[in-house]
C-alpha cells in the first residue's frame, strides 16, 4: 500500500507541477552551476558542460570549440570574484527535443562591484552516461 501511495504522490507531483525527472535534473545542474559561480569556482561551474572537444560556446566573439577552450575563455573574462560577481538565472523555457536532448532558453544576471551585466542564453543539453550535460551554449 505504501508503495502505491508513494507512486501516486510522485505522479501527482509531476502532473501538478509539470516537472519530470529530466527537467528536475537539468534544473539541479543549473542550480549547482549558480552555486559554483557564486563561490568563485569556475572548474565546478564547468561540470555542467560536456568535457569534450565537441562542446561549442557561442558568445560575442563568435564560437569557441572544446571544453578546455571554453574554460580558458571563462577564466580570461572573469579573472577574479569581483568580475564574476553573483550569478542568477531566470529560466524562460525548457523543451525536450527528443528523449536525449533538451533545449533551454533563459536570462542570466551578474551582480558585480565592477558593474552589473546581464543577457540571454540558449542551451542544448544531451543525456550522457554521466547524466545531462550542456553540449551547446549561446550566451549574449
Amino acid at each position: 500500500m505504501k508503495k502505491y501511495f508513494a507512486l501516486l504522490i510522485l505522479c501527482y507531483g509531476q502532473l501538478c507541477f509539470g516537472q519530470n525527472k529530466d527537467i528536475v535534473e537539468i534544473q539541479n545542474i543549473l542550480s549547482n552551476q549558480t552555486k559554483s559561480w557564486n563561490n568563485g569556482n569556475l572548474e565546478s561551474f564547468m561540470s555542467g558542460y560536456l568535457e569534450s572537444d565537441s562542446l561549442v560556446f557561442i558568445g560575442k566573439s563568435g564560437p569557441t570549440y572544446g571544453y578546455a577552450n571554453t574554460l580558458a575563455n571563462y577564466k580570461k573574462g572573469y579573472p577574479d570574484t569581483s568580475h564574476m560577481g553573483k550569478l542568477n538565472f531566470d529560466i524562460i523555457s525548457m523543451k525536450a527535443l527528443n528523449s536525449n536532448h533538451y533545449f533551454v532558453i533563459g536570462k542570466w544576471y551578474l551582480t558585480r562591484t565592477v558593474g552589473n551585466i546581464n543577457g540571454v542564453f540558449t542551451l542544448v543539453f544531451r543525456k550522457t552516461k554521466d547524466g545531462w550535460k550542456i553540449i551547446a551554449d549561446h550566451s549574449s
